[in-house]
């Protein structure tokens, strides 16, 4: 009976504590997390950008930030000769004592140094491009001179707002018509009127009604070429000139003619107005030949050089009675947040020059004799060293450009894959990209190499390869296969 009788009061405290409402208790944790403080955040952000991107931020930060100022040229170039005296402290929490010490470096000779300082000439004023037009701005314009009603109009703008870069017309009537409830012959009227706008060509929904659009505008009579393009265009593509020549009854010249006629012709009419504007590329690392070593030296010109405003100084200054704590407080926040700035791009250019150095000691075959010496090349090759994590390596490289011996190049074009040749030697996918395109270039066109052929070449060269892969490469270099590069005479 005892043990029963406890039993049953073990049971009953168990109850008891389960049917109890929980009790607020207190009790310490220990973790780890990592914290991006708004320092860090900043020297990140700064990392990817490019150089005519970092001088805007920078020139937005001085109109802002009352406390950051451009060195005059004058006085810049006077402050490269003199020694740099020691880095300002790391400490976050600036005392007067520090302020002092700060100023001695950044207030007269500026925030960094030019060690190989070159003045350039600024490109010609003919060079400069105004803003061009889109395709979709250029076809509006013409339809707005039209005298059309407003429901053709609404379906034009339509049409032309489902235009690709190419100029081709990607929605189909049908769709075109569910837009607006509009009715199949309001459509075709529309689609016409903007089939005839300049460039000849748009709107058109597939290759041969883009180049039937081109010929019956044409002076002239082009039945012919129109024949062919209407009901040959698989003979036309692949040059096949002697079978459209037997099928249609013509001689071999006349046929020549007519397929000169077609070539000449725009397939992809819109992207004369939607190509890219022209932009001058500014490298960010000039690689250089010094006796028989490569240097890497940053390309600082287009960075305005920063330091603390002198007039702020005298704020911060204890003996100053003048000032008040609110001043002082605001002028105080805006120097940590200019000396964290200055830090940043500080950072930010070390860590360029690092990654510059590691890709000059790797790709030296490639500085000295060109792309066929390329070396296959990851980021964690580099990250490795020069100590830096992989992700930093990637900000740094993107969008940024070094100049070359071999010419301007952008710094992920370093970065790629490789393949073993048959003495177990790396090969840059990129060199053979390139040894492939020598090949089609020097091939006959009226027998060309198929991807087995250029298997067996590559072969020859110690190159051992698959066919799938020589076709992989092909086509990231756009060439068409064998059949379709094969001109018959």
């Amino acid at each position: 009976s005892i043990g029963l009788r406890y039993l049953d009061e073990l049971i009953y405290a168990r109850l008891r504590r389960v049917s109890m409402p929980p009790q607020p208790r207190l009790q310490i944790k220990v973790s780890q997390k990592l914290v991006l403080t708004p320092a860090l955040q900043q020297a990140i952000k700064l990392l990817p950008m490019t150089t005519v991107e970092l001088a805007e931020m920078l020139n937005q930060e001085m109109s802002s930030n009352p406390m950051l100022e451009e060195v005059p040229i004058e006085e810049d170039q006077a402050a490269e000769s003199a020694d740099q005296q020691e880095q300002p402290t790391e400490s976050e929490t600036w005392t007067d004592e520090d302020l002092r010490n700060f100023f001695g470096e950044y207030l007269d000779q500026g925030s960094r140094q030019r060690p190989f300082p070159e003045v350039k000439d600024l490109p010609p004023i003919e060079n400069a491009l105004s803003a061009t037009v889109s395709l979709t701005e250029h076809l509006t314009w013409q339809l707005s001179l039209r005298q059309v009603n407003e429901t053709t109009r609404e379906i034009a703008a339509a049409i032309i707002g489902n235009l690709d870069t190419d100029g081709r017309l990607v929605a189909s009537t049908e769709e075109i018509e569910a837009m607006g409830s509009w009715s199949v012959n309001d459509v075709a009227d529309a689609l016409e009127i903007v089939q005839h706008l300049d460039p000849i060509g748009v709107a058109a929904r597939n290759l041969q009604e883009c180049l039937l659009l081109q010929l019956r505008q044409m002076d002239g009579a082009c039945t012919l070429a129109e024949r062919i393009v209407s009901d040959h265009l698989r003979l036309l593509q692949e040059h096949n000139v002697p079978e459209l020549a037997r099928r249609l009854g013509r001689s071999v010249d006349e046929i020549e003619q007519q397929v000169h006629i077609v070539g000449d012709l725009d397939p992809k009419p819109g992207t004369r107005y939607n190509s890219l504007e022209s932009q001058y590329v500014i490298p960010e690392v000039f690689v250089v030949k010094r006796e028989d070593e490569y240097v890497a030296v940053l390309n600082d010109d287009e960075l305005p050089t920063l330091r603390i405003n002198s007039n702020y100084r005298r704020l911060l200054d204890p003996k100053n009675s003048a000032s008040n704590p609110e001043a002082r407080a605001f002028v105080r926040e805006k120097l940590n947040s200019a000396v964290w700035l200055i830090k940043s791009v500080q950072q930010r250019q070390k860590t360029i020059q690092k990654v510059a150095n590691s890709l000059v000691k790797f790709q030296r075959e490639f500085l000295d004799l060109g792309i066929e010496h390329l070396h296959p090349l990851i980021l964690r090759t580099v990250a490795d060293d020069i100590d830096m994590h992989e992700s930093t390596v990637s900000r740094v490289v993107s969008n940024k450009y070094m100049h070359t011996p071999q010419g301007l190049c952008e710094m992920k074009y370093f970065f790629h894959s490789g393949l073993s040749n048959a003495h177990g030697e790396n090969i840059s996918s990129v060199t053979i990209k390139e040894r492939i395109r020598k090949i089609i270039k020097s091939e006959d066109t009226a027998s060309p190499f198929s991807d087995a052929k250029m298997v067996k070449i590559l072969r020859d060269e110690d190159l051992i390869l698959a066919r799938r892969t020589i076709a992989k490469y092909r086509e990231e270099l756009k060439i068409p296969t064998s059949h379709q590069r094969k001109i018959r005479h």
